[in-house]
């Protein structure tokens, strides 16, 4: 008892000094709080996309690619925090930005009845490459952050990037088809010939990368798929 509460005690004494920064506003995060802190978790762009089957970036995807449910999280707006959010997360060494995301997406699609009835949650797969470089995927963070309110599995390692690509930024709409054109592949496809997979991706902006996969995903007998990701850049 006595060592709790001098754990405790030395805790509150370095965080004090050293405070931990919420990674969304930048202001000190207070006992209790997990990377972002409760005002901006209350007050952060959600799209409400789970409440919308017809959402925009469904929409978006129509005619494109044979999807169950498109969710997203949250809107991304230059200058705002979801962009300042997403940059500590890609290029800041902040993986556990994408598990903290992760559960508050996992928390709504727990209760809506359309994701439910996940089996595996695929997040896209970096280039070994890149993943070096920086160090984890960031929609694997994510995967593994909605798996633990989803109840479901996160599979990696199945499907895979098989060519390393030039960057999306920038690229028109057909540029970044092209640029993702046999990408992809599945290593195993007869572990999720049956099942209803989720694809995860950090960002939606043309849907490019999430197609290149998807179709690539569905070319499994009975796979039925949705796709899911953190923001959309409108």
């Amino acid at each position: 008892m006595l060592m709790n509460r001098v754990s405790t005690y030395l805790h509150d004494f370095i965080a004090l000094i050293f405070p931990e920064l919420c990674q969304a506003c930048g202001g000190s995060l207070v006992s209790g709080e997990d990377v972002i802190c409760m005002n901006c978790v209350y007050d952060m762009p959600y799209t409400n996309f789970h409440q919308q089957p017809d959402n925009v970036v469904a929409r978006q995807l129509w005619g494109r690619i044979e999807l169950q449910n498109v969710y997203v999280l949250l809107y991304f707006s230059k200058g705002g925090k979801v962009q300042n959010m997403m940059h500590q997360f890609k290029y800041k060494n902040m993986p556990r930005i994408g598990n903290r995301l992760g559960e508050i997406a996992g928390k709504q699609l727990s209760i809506t009845d359309r994701f439910k009835n996940i089996d595996y949650i695929i997040p896209v797969p970096l280039h070994p490459r890149k993943l070096k470089q920086r160090g984890y995927n960031q929609s694997a963070q994510f995967a593994e952050g909605l798996a633990v309110k989803m109840n479901a599995d996160v599979e990696l390692g199945n499907l895979i990037r098989l060519k390393h690509t030039d960057t999306q930024t920038k690229k028109s709409r057909f540029s970044r088809y092209e640029n993702m054109k046999d990408v992809f592949g599945v290593l195993y496809p007869e572990r999720l010939a049956g099942k209803h997979v989720l694809l995860v991706d950090d960002i939606i902006t043309t849907g490019s990368t999430l197609e290149a996969c998807g179709l690539v995903l569905l070319e499994i007998p009975g796979l039925t798929l949705s796709v899911g990701a953190i923001a959309y850049a409108e």
